[in-house]
């Protein structure tokens, strides 16, 4: 039995399936992945840890591997934890997810550092993705009551620098995903699912000239979410996590005395199988059998696309953003997100502001899309952060 969740208000005609042990673990609204991507071929559990939660970020079109950190670069690279010149410092983020298509989803994040030396920083953080209350029904439209479908993943950081100018950072995860807990499908009792993971990151960084003027270029690069399947039935099937390889690169320019300005290019790929077609026998007619280690499923990833590898550059997202600061105190963002339309089809255009005021910064991100389109049309994201302590420059 396949369960399908109905939203509970009366005009709304799109649903959230989860289907426990033939097709996929990922939570849709319609053909709408929780990451705002559409539904295809490329099947992961708990999406939802491909989201930016951050909205510096976000307002730059998710990019930001490589460009300078702060207080929530675990979301997207914990290497740059380590040249962050405060002692410590915390964040919070917020996000109404999806809410052209229901309205009570939201995404939240907590994030947090501390330096313990000149070299060396750990750092820790929360996000939470709440699916609102959603109406239960059966296959038979029988009434199975009111569920709050919820996941979030825990991360320890650690993160430490090699210099000016190279650092190297990791991340450990627990992830749990509660979408239907406590009722029954094709394979058995449906439970919370959980998951172990890790990130794996890196930052370069030199000072140069660009066009007559002081710079810094930048290289970064994160592999996250390698971990154990996840399943949420004994006997159910079980689904890779969404291992995403990020790489990137970002070059900050000062303008004058008082301005800067930051170009950043990121590019996207998740290390998972790639369905393969079948024939009416079930038998795989073009791919490679998605069923693997998790090892092999990452190194496979590069090579098995059924179209070969022009299906594989597809996999590709881009994600390309500005950042202008003046004085330090206040930032203007913009940015561009790509996915090929074949493989989630997720692109917008975004922008947003920042403000700095002693010791806190506010973050604000809105994403521009087509509302007849794309489900992400009108994002909002914020952020408030927070960093103490003297200024220290360290080596």
């Amino acid at each position: 039995m396949n369960l399908k969740y109905i939203s509970k208000l009366a005009f709304s005609a799109l649903s959230l399936t989860l289907a426990v042990g033939k097709t996929n673990a990922q939570a849709t609204i319609g053909s709408t992945q929780t990451n705002g991507s559409e539904a295809n071929n490329i099947v992961t559990a708990v999406p939802f840890l491909l989201i930016t939660p951050d909205a510096r970020s976000g307002a730059m079109g998710d990019a930001g591997v490589a460009v300078a950190g702060d207080v929530n670069s675990a979301s997207i690279n914990a290497s740059k934890l380590a040249f962050l010149d405060k002692p410590y410092g915390f964040s919070i983020s917020y996000s109404p997810w999806l809410k052209s298509l229901v309205p009570d989803i939201n995404l939240a994040f907590l994030s947090g550092f501390y330096k313990l030396d000149e070299r060396n920083v750990i750092g820790a953080s929360l996000r939470y993705f709440s699916l609102g209350s959603i109406q239960l029904t059966d296959a038979n439209q029988q009434d199975l009551g009111i569920a709050n479908p919820n996941e979030f993943a825990f991360d320890v950081s650690f993160a430490r620098n090699f210099g000016e100018n190279f650092s190297l950072g990791s991340s450990l995860r627990y992830i749990y995903s509660n979408l239907a807990t406590g009722q029954f499908g094709s394979s058995g009792e449906i439970r919370g699912g959980n998951a172990v993971a890790v990130d794996v990151s890196g930052l370069y960084k030199a000072n140069t000239n660009l066009f007559g003027k002081e710079a810094i270029i930048s290289a970064g690069a994160n592999i996250s979410n390698i971990g154990t399947k996840m399943n949420y039935a004994d006997g159910g099937q079980n689904f890779f996590l969404p291992t995403n390889l990020k790489v990137g690169g970002a070059s900050t320019i000062s303008v004058d005395e008082l301005s800067t300005l930051t170009i950043a290019l990121d590019f996207n790929k998740l290390l998972v199988p790639t369905q393969p077609i079948y024939d009416s026998n079930n038998q795989i007619v073009s791919g490679k059998d998605p069923n693997r280690s998790v090892p092999a499923g990452i190194f496979g990833s590069f090579s098995d696309a059924p179209g070969g590898f022009s299906e594989e550059l597809k996999e590709v997202g881009i994600s390309t953003g500005l950042e202008y600061w003046y004085n330090q105190q206040f930032a203007i963002r913009a940015g561009y997100n790509y996915q090929n339309p074949m493989k989630g089809d997720s692109r917008y255009f975004t922008m947003g502001l920042g403000l700095k005021y002693n010791v806190f910064n506010i973050d604000f991100s809105y994403l521009l899309a087509n509302t007849q389109t794309s489900p992400l049309a009108n994002t909002l994201r914020f952020g408030l952060l927070f960093n103490f302590g003297e200024k220290k420059s360290f080596r």
